[in-house]
C-alpha cells in the first residue's frame, strides 16, 4: 500500500511509541525505527519528514547516540524532541550543557507564534518538559522559537532546511497544545495530505494475504482477545476455509473465558471458521512450575503456545502459515534496536528460536491498540466484542506475581470476576480503560471469625487510557470500591486482604508483569 510515511528514530526514549501514535492520529502512517538505521534504506522508504525522540543520556558523553550528520543533508525535514532537540544542536555545531535548573512537567513556554511550528498555538502554553540538559547556544542559521524564565532555548527553527526542534514534548497529553504543534510538522513542514485510513489498510491487508497464502493453509493463533480475534476475521475473510483458528485454553484464562471464546468462534459461533480448542492447563502448570521471574513465564508461555500449534498444524497436515495477533506496542515494548526490552510479548520476543511453520503471518504487526479496534469495525465484527477489556496472551501467568499455580489462578479468577461483575453494576464499565484483579505474591495476617488468618493480598488496577502506551489511574468511587473489596475477601479462599494500585504508566507498565 504506497502510503505516505513520517519515520521516527528512536534514541532510546519512554515516548518513541506515543510520537508514532499522535501522527497517525493525523491520518498520517509513522513507523519507529532506532537511530542506527541506515541512510540508504531511509532513502528507500522516501518519508515525508523524519523525528527524533527523547533519550535518557547526555549528548556530550562519549557513549551517547548519536546519528550520522548526513541526515540533515536529505533535504528531509526533521523535527528533534527533547534528546533530539540536543543531537541536532551538537551535531551542527551548538552547545549543550548541564542546566544550571532542570525542568520537571508541566511549564509555562513562551513560543513565537511567527514559526509554522506554532501556528495556531497560544503565546504562552504549557508544556512537559523533562530534561537536566540544554541547549546553551543554538547552530549557525538557527532561532530561537520559544524560551521560559530558566531554558533560554526551548524550541529553534533552522526554516530553510526544514529543521525543527523543541526542548519539551508535545506528544504527551500534558502538552495542552502538543497536537497542534506535530500537525503543524506533518502538514505544513512536511505537507502531507493524510491519506492513512483503516478501510484502506483493511482492503489492502486482505488482498496481501491471499495473494501471500495463494492454495496454503493457514493456522491462527485465537485467544478470544481483540488482536487475534480482529486477525482470524481478517484472515477469514482473505482465504476463507483455508483457514483453522487454534484456541489454546491454557488454564490462565478469565473466569468461564474459555466457553465464552468457543461461544463466539466455535461451531455454533458468528462466523464460518474451522475451530479447534485444546484444553492445555495442566501441560502449561507444569512448565510453570516453580518458576517466579517475569520474563521466563512470559518466554515459556510463548514457546508452550507454538509447540500446541505445531502439534494441531501435524493433525491437520501440512500446514504452512501461522497467524498471530501482535500489535505494534508488542513489537516495540519487545525491544526495538538499542531500545530497552519492556517485556517480552509471548508473541514477539517470548518466541522460541525455531518454529515449524513456513512463515508467520502478523496482519496487524503495523497498527496501534485503538487502529485495531477500528480495523474491526471495519470488518463488520460487533462493537461488544471490538471494545471487550483487553487480555494478555500470557493471561494470568502475568497478574501472579511469582510462581503460577492452579489454587492461584483460581484465586485470581474469582477475585478478577467479583471486580468486573461490580464495575458493570456501577455503569463504569464503558468508561475505564481496562481493569482487573492481579494476586501478589505477599501473604499478610488478618482475622475472620475471631481467628488469624495468613492469605494472600489481591491487588486492583483500573487505568484511563486512550493508546495504551501511557496511562492514569482511573477514579473508582470509593463505595464501589468497598463493595468489591468486601465480596473478595468474603468469597474468594485464601484473600485476607484487598489493595488498590494507584500507578500510572509511567513508570509503572498496565499490566504487573
Amino acid at each position: 500500500m504506497e502510503k505516505e510515511l513520517i519515520i521516527v528514530l528512536d534514541f532510546g526514549g519512554q515516548y518513541n511509541q506515543l510520537i508514532a501514535r499522535r501522527v497517525r492520529e493525523c491520518n498520517v502512517y509513522c513507523e519507529v525505527h532506532p537511530y542506527t538505521m541506515e541512510l540508504q534504506k531511509i532513502k528507500e522508504m522516501k518519508p515525508k519528514g523524519i523525528i527524533f525522540t527523547g533519550g535518557p543520556n547526555s549528548v556530550y558523553a562519549e557513549e551517547s547516540p548519536r546519528c550520522s550528520k548526513e541526515i540533515f543533508e536529505l533535504g528531509i525535514p526533521i523535527l528533534g524532541i527533547c534528546y533530539g532537540f540536543q543531537v541536532i544542536s551538537y551535531l551542527l555545531g551548538g552547545s549543550v550543557k548541564t542546566a544550571p535548573v532542570s525542568e520537571y512537567g508541566k511549564t509555562e513556554v513562551e513560543v513565537d507564534k511567527n514559526s509554522v511550528l506554532f501556528s495556531d498555538v497560544s503565546h504562552k502554553t504549557i508544556c512537559w518538559m523533562s530534561h537536566t540538559d540544554y541547549v546553551e547556544k543554538v547552530p549557525a542559521g538557527f532561532q530561537i522559537t520559544a524560551h521560559t524564565p530558566v531554558c533560554p532555548a526551548a524550541a529553534m527553527e533552522n526554516e530553510e532546511k526544514r529543521l525543527y526542534a523543541v526542548q519539551f514534548h508535545p506528544e504527551v497529553m500534558h502538552t495542552q497544545e502538543g497536537m497542534k504543534m506535530l500537525s503543524n510538522f506533518v502538514y505544513k513542514v512536511c505537507c502531507c495530505k493524510g491519506d492513512w485510513r483503516m478501510d484502506s489498510f483493511v482492503e489492502t491487508t486482505i488482498s496481501q494475504i491471499r495473494d501471500k497464502v495463494g492454495t496454503g493453509k493457514v493456522l491462527c493463533a485465537l485467544s478470544g482477545g481483540v488482536d487475534s480475534s480482529v486477525a482470524a476475521v481478517l484472515l477469514a475473510k482473505a482465504v476463507g476455509r483455508q483457514l483453522t483458528c487454534v484456541f489454546v485454553d491454557h488454564g490462565l484464562l478469565r473466569k468461564n473465558e474459555g466457553d465464552e471464546v468457543e461461544a463466539v468462534f466455535g461451531p455454533q459461533g458468528l462466523y464460518n471458521l474451522n475451530f479447534i480448542r485444546v484444553n492445555a492447563q495442566e501441560r502449561f502448570y507444569a512448565r510453570l512450575a516453580g518458576v517466579e521471574e517475569p520474563e521466563r513465564k512470559r518466554k515459556i508461555i510463548g514457546e508452550e503456545f507454538i509447540r500446541v500449534f505445531e502439534e494441531e498444524a501435524k493433525k491437520i497436515g501440512a500446514v504452512d502459515f501461522l497467524v498471530q495477533g501482535t500489535i505494534y506496542p508488542d513489537v516495540i515494548e519487545s525491544g526495538l534496536g538499542k531500545s530497552a526490552v519492556i517485556k517480552s510479548h509471548h508473541n514477539v520476543g517470548g518466541l522460541p528460536d525455531y518454529v515449524d511453520f513456513k512463515e508467520i503471518i502478523e496482519p496487524l504487526r503495523l497498527l496501534f491498540k485503538d487502529e485495531v479496534r477500528r480495523a474491526g469495525l471495519e470488518l463488520g465484527i460487533p462493537e461488544h466484542l471490538v471494545y471487550r477489556q483487553p487480555f494478555p496472551g500470557p493471561g494470568l501467568g502475568i497478574r501472579i506475581i511469582g510462581a503460577v499455580s492452579a489454587q492461584k489462578v483460581r484465586i485470581v479468577q474469582d477475585a478478577d470476576a467479583i471486580y468486573r461483575e461490580e464495575i458493570a453494576k456501577a455503569g463504569l464499565d464503558k468508561e475505564l480503560g481496562q481493569y482487573f484483579a492481579a494476586l501478589t505474591n505477599m501473604r499478610s495476617v488478618g482475622v475472620m471469625g475471631d481467628e488469624r488468618t495468613y492469605d494472600y493480598a489481591v491487588a486492583l488496577r483500573a487505568v484511563s487510557t486512550s493508546d495504551f502506551m501511557t496511562a492514569e489511574t482511573a477514579q473508582i468511587p470509593w463505595e464501589v470500591l468497598g463493595v468489591v473489596a468486601s465480596r473478595i475477601v468474603n468469597e474468594v479462599k485464601g484473600v485476607n486482604r484487598v489493595l488498590f494500585d494507584c500507578t500510572g504508566k509511567p513508570p509503572a507498565t498496565i499490566e504487573f508483569e
